[in-house]
């Protein structure tokens, strides 16, 4: 009877834990997430450094595993990008920082081609004008619609086409992202 007893209660003990989102400096991760009707689940996640500053959890949720970023990019279904920041940033750097992603991973004829929707991103980061430290960006890519960018719970616009959101992504998953760490962590290695 012990040893039921005990094993039951180890048995328990381990789904309670699995059932826990994850915590990263801090900010508690949802393990699903509801994005334009259809549920997500934590692929992976992990801190974005500069230099030695922590700048923000970076968290992707797919609707099914991957590890790979050709794996991510070839899901035409939602994706979600959440950005937890750690530490106060102007919209200038913000912008700055995802533009030189997309600018390390993609040709000039590339960019080129997508130039009115980074406009409009820009637009965006300037309208908002800051975001602090606890702040939550979303850019949640919905098929068919765009990606859409949520800052502190406020929907803030629309970014049309699914070759903008794969842009945006490889900022993150390209083969030069903003962070080698944070790439692994969000390919969930």
């Amino acid at each position: 009877m012990k040893h039921a007893l005990t094993g039951f209660l180890t048995a328990w003990l381990l789904l309670c834990g699995a059932a826990q989102a994850a915590e990263i400096e801090g900010v508690k991760l949802a393990d699903k997430v509801q994005v334009g009707g259809a549920e997500l689940g934590l692929n992976g996640a992990g801190v974005r450094t500069r230099v030695f500053f922590k700048v923000y959890v970076g968290v992707l949720y797919l609707q099914k595993k991957a590890n790979a970023m050709e794996a991510v990019l070839a899901d035409a279904g939602p994706k979600r990008i959440a950005m937890h920041l750690l530490r106060d940033l102007t919209a200038e750097q913000l912008f700055s920082a995802l533009n030189d992603g997309l600018k390390n991973n993609h040709a000039p004829e590339h960019l080129a081609g997508i130039e009115p929707q980074v406009r409009q991103l820009e637009g965006i980061f300037n309208a908002v004008k800051a975001a602090k430290s606890g702040d939550l960006i979303l850019l949640d890519y919905l098929p068919g619609t765009g990606t859409r960018v949520t800052v502190r719970g406020e929907d803030k616009g629309t970014i049309p086409g699914e070759e903008f959101n794969r842009a945006l992504l490889r900022i993150w998953l390209g083969n030069q992202p903003a962070d080698a760490s944070l790439k692994r962590a969000m390919l969930g290695g």
